[in-house]
């Protein structure tokens, strides 16, 4: 049978295919995207897993040689493991073997109804993830909330820890000036004004994905509140803690973050002596996916040293 032949005969079943393909990416843009970046991911080196941590299904990304030095990368609110896909090949490249965890409540880890998602409850999670990984000491480093979190880390359990890196971090005291409710939003506009506050210049977002982002946010907004509620009290504050830490920091930083402002890098570098900042022209709160070209090899520099 000839090939043309062939085609027609299949024809009619590759216009249903390219219909029905078609059809859920337009109701489901955002699952389709993902699951695009799941196949880039694995084909490019970066393997998903998943473990069980103190009775929690936890999913991880993990890339670089099973033998190299660990680093462990904590994503921050809203974020996932697949937030550091861009920074991780550098790592990788440089013969280190990196963790990305999705936190209980986010990515594709489980949404436990009774746990706080509190910053020193995550932060107790991630060492668990790492006495079930085997890790004994790291490299960490923790972008946005996750650069709260491994402040935690870095303060409490500080033998464990051998260099702390924090991109765009939380943790000092200083209430946010912008609306927190945004990192639920509940329209398009406010999707507009979060992706205004996130990173400069932001594309604008089709009706229909931002339809796709506003279910998405409207099933896990209740782990988004948790994590904000307990943050926004102030208890859980790093400044005093700071000072205290022994271990190399490095402190990258947006120029133009409007999340966490780079005068709170300031203050970090301030109150950490052995410190070094890097304060990234043109960037903004998402610095570390966004700027990786410029903050990938100051970040193996660094670890190298």
């Amino acid at each position: 049978m000839s090939l043309r032949r062939v085609f027609v005969r299949l024809l009619p079943v590759i216009v249903v295919l390219a219909v029905v393909a078609g059809s859920v990416f337009w109701f489901r843009p955002v699952e389709c995207t993902w699951e695009l970046l799941y196949l880039h991911m694995a084909l490019t080196g970066i393997h998903s897993r998943f473990t069980v941590v103190d009775g929690i299904r936890i999913h991880y990304d993990v890339t670089g040689p099973a033998g190299g030095p660990p680093v462990v990368l904590v994503h921050g609110l809203g974020g996932r493991a697949e937030d550091w896909v861009n920074l991780a090949p550098y790592l990788s490249r440089a013969g280190y073997r990196v963790y990305m965890p999705d936190l209980p409540g986010y990515g594709r880890s489980a949404e436990p109804e009774d746990f706080s998602y509190s910053v020193p409850d995550e932060a107790g999670a991630v060492i668990a993830f790492m006495d079930v990984m085997g890790l004994k000491q790291v490299d960490l480093g923790g972008w946005s909330m996750g650069g709260w979190i491994v402040q935690w880390i870095a303060d409490r359990h500080a033998e464990r820890v051998n260099r702390l890196m924090l991109f765009d971090s939380a943790g000092i005291y200083e209430k946010p000036a912008w609306n927190t409710a945004l990192f639920t939003p509940q329209s398009a506009a406010e999707i507009d004004q979060l992706d205004a506050l996130l990173m400069p210049h932001p594309p604008k977002v089709p009706g229909f994905v931002a339809a796709d982002i506003l279910r998405i946010s409207r099933n896990h907004a209740w782990v988004i509140h948790r994590a904000l509620d307990s943050m926004l009290t102030g208890r859980d504050a790093t400044d005093k803690m700071l000072p205290e830490l022994k271990m190399p920091v490095l402190i990258v930083w947006g120029a133009v973050d409007h999340i966490t402002p780079v005068d709170q890098a300031d203050t970090i570098h301030r109150l950490v002596r052995q410190s070094q900042l890097d304060v990234i022209p043109g960037c903004g709160h998402l610095a570390a996916e966004q700027c990786t070209p410029q903050i990938g090899p100051r970040v193996v520099e660094f670890l190298k040293q």
